[in-house]
């Protein structure tokens, strides 16, 4: 696999172009390899979003070996210096695209309506066309569960988010996250600090200290691409956690547990339907049933009887018994979000725009 940064490509750019960068531009014979370009916002470390973006890849790599090229460009902003590397990447004939993250969407769909041979998979997005699936984790089904673990250990009755930006995806989290905790503690409240950022290390620690600061003893790291909230709560002695992959190394002691997310069943099925010219787009909601969401080191610290309810949940979620999203749900407004009795469909929680009751900061004003 061949990892690009911004950086390497921007240096290559000012000595030969961007064509000389990603390499020129050429029809592929039908034996070349089928090139994936993975497309990430931040830097491809040991933890988080972009790593298990990568790691989901590797299952794909192992099954078809020298009949696929991954190539993995990190650190790519949101904008046009995305758009550019996007389309020149599959101007250089690679002919299937993970844009990995939800700024990207308007310039992979283009790409996609351009050229109906290749097959684009969109990290958060709600964008489909027939050569074109936005694909997103039902993390809720996991923060919900850690809800509850965060009730039990809590001793404050605060807990706190520190949230990468206010998208429906990471609403979701936040709301299932107070309303598992509710289920444990009813007077629960959830404080949350919106970075606007999925990699910046210094808001992210300074974040999680201002709510450490308003007596938040649990505090869930909302899609940082860094173990930088995850060891601040380390060092104060506050319990956390997070998304997509394990960061249990850099909070030894007070590691709640994570989300986790598992990419390689998706991928793979992905590819195998692009090789056999059978892709076909659609929205991909994934979750536990699916075996992409899982949650993992789960912190010994939670009480027995809490743990067994939460295990008893957790099979009920797989086996699409039980929801987090059935009401009554009233709304942080006091509104009724969801009715006694209904349970949300998968088109209502990705387009969630509202918190429930208990999340006490209001979302931004778009």
């Amino acid at each position: 696999m061949t990892t690009l940064t911004r950086r390497h490509l921007m240096q290559a750019a000012a000595a030969t172009g961007l064509a000389g960068a990603l390499g020129s531009s050429k029809a592929l014979a039908a034996d070349e390899p089928l090139g994936i370009t993975l497309v990430v916002p931040s830097p491809i470390g040991d933890v988080g979003w972009g790593h298990a973006l990568a790691a989901g890849l590797e299952p794909v790599k192992a099954a078809y070996g020298d009949k696929v090229k991954v190539t993995v460009i990190e650190n790519i902003a949101e904008g046009p210096d995305a758009d550019r590397i996007m389309t020149k990447t599959v101007a250089d004939g690679n002919k299937f695209l993970i844009a990995g993250s939800f700024g990207y969407q308007n310039g992979a769909l283009q790409i996609a309506r351009r050229d109906k041979k290749v097959s684009v998979l969109h990290a958060s997005g709600f964008q489909v066309a027939p050569n074109f699936s936005p694909f997103a984790a039902k993390y809720f089904q996991g923060t919900y569960l850690l809800g509850m673990a965060a009730a039990a250990v809590s001793k404050t009755g605060k807990l706190g988010s520190v949230s990468a930006f206010a998208i429906p995806e990471l609403i979701t989290s936040i709301n299932a996250f107070t309303l598992g905790a509710q289920a444990v503690r009813p007077d629960i409240e959830v404080s949350v600090v919106w970075v606007n950022s999925w990699f910046d290390p210094a808001k992210e620690q300074e974040a999680a200290k201002a709510l450490i600061a308003q007596k938040c003893d649990v505090i869930f790291s909302n899609a940082q691409d860094t173990p930088s909230v995850i060891s601040a709560c380390e060092e104060a002695g506050i319990y956390a956690f997070n998304l997509n992959s394990s960061m249990k190394k850099y909070a030894p002691k007070t590691y709640l547990g994570c989300v986790a997310t598992d990419w390689s069943p998706f991928f793979k099925a992905s590819v195998d339907a692009h090789l056999a010219g059978k892709f076909k787009g659609a929205n991909a909601f994934l979750g536990m049933a699916d075996k992409v969401v899982e949650v993992v080191d789960w912190n010994p610290a939670i009480p027995a009887d809490t743990m067994a309810k939460i295990k008893d949940l957790e099979t009920k979620i797989a086996a699409g018994s039980f929801s987090p999203f059935t009401g009554p749900i009233a709304r942080a407004d006091g509104s009724e979000g969801v009715k006694a009795g209904t349970t949300l469909s998968d088109a209502d929680i990705v387009a969630m725009n509202w918190h429930v009751k208990g999340v006490v900061t209001p979302l931004p004003k778009s």
